[in-house]
């Protein structure tokens, strides 16, 4: 008797090969549903009761670079697709904790229900590339046998265009609106140190506008893969300060304390300043304003064997569902047209500075983002201790 396999959400029994064998050769030998699929303009993919492909049109193999029906035949959508988490658990795609927030696997099981469902769901594959999908699953019948007829469409530059829009927007308006503020205000006083206070505070209102239009520049570069890092070397201490300072002046640290541990470590590394202090920057202001008033944010780094860890702490506690997503492209507990600074973190972090980017969080000790990256990049990529 076959054990049977455990599961987080969909059920993780598939298929055996005869049958899968059989409905592909069904599939294969109907002239008008090949002609039709190879005709539309999405990728569609017939997946039989077990949420397994037996039959997928041109356009779906071609967007995930195989020849024939044969390669993938058998698998389910996100392991053919490469999700990182279509691998986590024995039963494969559906089957881990994240997939109860895959819209992909709701809307399969919904069309099991006998009704056709149309979600949007956001795939982050083991290369690294973040896809964000439309998909309809509608039921079908063939046979006297039950399918669903899968279509996908690839909305991943729309999605990222309309993000990336919105938050450029929404960043450089306040700052040009602060910086607005401030000059009409420096026309009506006479007090010299007034005056100097107030252009300190436009500068580094400037300052910061026009990091968020190179962050932006940065962020589609990396996307396309075009980002070339510049590691020069850096002192962790310092790093950490600079950022403490910055920060510090923001309205959200209004009440709160950034707290620099009396343990960190001052080490000497390589690695890219500008994108580092991104990183670093996003974690202590997303720690900020998960924070209540009269919190003390923790800011801290180490040596670790090779390598150089830097963490966040607060003391809130992030829910299970949104731990989920998180790192998602678009997710956002901010908003719509929120969502890229924890998405950018692990991008840049993972992708350029060739580190590691993750966090922990419970409602004991509250939340800590850590970023840890090597101590000398090239060398850990020759292979060298």
């Amino acid at each position: 008797m076959n054990r049977k396999k455990p599961t987080y959400f969909a059920p993780a029994e598939r298929a055996n090969s005869l049958q899968i064998e059989e409905d592909i050769r069904m599939f294969a030998n109907n002239p008008a549903l090949n002609k039709i699929a190879d005709a539309v303009s999405v990728m569609l993919v017939i997946l039989n009761r077990q949420r397994q492909i037996i039959f997928a049109n041109q356009l779906f193999l071609n967007f995930i670079r195989l020849e024939n029906i044969d390669d993938v035949a058998g698998k389910r959508p996100g392991e053919a697709l490469k999700c990182i988490h279509s691998n986590e658990e024995e039963g494969g795609c559906g089957t881990s904790e994240f997939c109860r927030t895959c819209g992909a696997v709701q809307a399969i099981l919904e069309s099991q229900t006998g009704k056709s469902s149309v979600k949007e769901c956001r795939i982050t594959t083991r290369s690294g590339d973040a896809l964000d999908l439309r998909v309809t699953a509608t039921p079908y019948m063939e046979n006297g046998s039950e399918y669903t007829a899968f279509a996908i469409h690839d909305i991943s530059h729309e999605k990222r265009r309309q993000t990336l829009e919105r938050i450029f927007f929404h960043d450089v308006l306040n700052t040009a609106g602060s910086v607005a503020g401030l000059s009409s205000i420096l026309l009506e006083i006479k007090d010299p140190d007034e005056i100097t206070e107030i252009v300190s505070s436009i500068k580094q209102a400037t300052e910061h506008m026009i990091d968020e239009i190179q962050m932006q520049q940065n962020l589609s570069a990396a996307e396309r893969g075009d980002l070339i890092p510049e590691f020069k070397e850096i002192k962790s201490l310092k790093l950490l300060n600079d950022i403490t300072e910055m920060y510090s002046k923001y309205e959200i640290a209004s009440n709160k304390c950034i707290s620099l541990k009396e343990n960190a470590e001052n080490v000497s590394f390589f690695s890219d300043p500008v994108i580092l202090r991104r990183i670093t920057g996003n974690m202590l202001k997303n720690a900020l304003e998960a924070s209540m008033p009269g919190s003390t944010i923790s800011f801290s780094c180490s040596c670790i064997n090779h390598s150089v860890r830097f963490s966040v702490h607060n003391d809130s506690y992030i829910d299970r569902k949104i731990q989920l997503q998180l790192f998602n492209r678009s997710f956002s507990t901010k908003g719509m047209g929120r969502g890229i600074g924890t998405y950018s973190m692990k991008l840049f972090g993972e992708k350029y500075l060739r580190g590691k980017v993750w966090f922990e969080s419970s409602v004991e000790k509250g939340t800590t983002f850590f970023i840890e990256v090597p101590k000398n990049p090239d060398k850990n990529a020759e292979g060298n201790p």
